[in-house]
């Protein structure tokens, strides 16, 4: 047979909660980093080196360092989409990638709407699309 456990005492928690309290003259916790300023208009379009040089000059981290969390960001964005993943991935605030599956379509008959003509319209096999949505700061900064 199992025994019941036996309530504790009040007065017990009481005085473990005042001991696992930190104290008042203890060392403050360390700030968080600073937030990233406001993004200057760049003339230039990036390839992935120039874009590389870019953030490490902005970062001021290494170059392998950058090149490795880029390298991760692009794995993880082709794993979210990938056909056993979740099927969308969102970098917050910027933008939104999602997997669409378009049906297969039958060969019909219809009207070519630029001549007028009757005709033959060809089967589709079912199909895959990506579609990248902007997010409100990407939309914002467009204007």
């Amino acid at each position: 047979m199992a025994t019941k456990a036996k309530p504790v005492a009040k007065t017990a928690t009481k005085t473990a909660a005042k001991k696992a309290a930190p104290a008042k003259n203890a060392a403050p916790a360390k700030k968080a980093a600073a937030p990233a300023p406001v993004a200057k208009p760049l003339k230039d379009t990036f390839t992935k080196s120039t874009l590389l040089a870019h953030l490490v000059a902005q970062t001021e981290l290494d170059k392998k360092t950058v090149q490795t969390v880029l390298t991760h960001l692009e794995s993880t964005m082709v794993g979210a989409i990938h056909k056993k993943g979740a099927g969308e991935f969102t970098l917050p605030g910027l933008f939104k990638v999602s997997a669409i599956q378009v049906p297969a379509t039958k060969k019909r008959f219809g009207k070519n709407p630029f001549t007028g003509e009757d005709q033959w319209f060809a089967a589709k096999p079912a199909s895959v699309k990506v579609k990248v949505r902007p997010m409100k700061k990407l939309k914002d900064a467009a204007l």
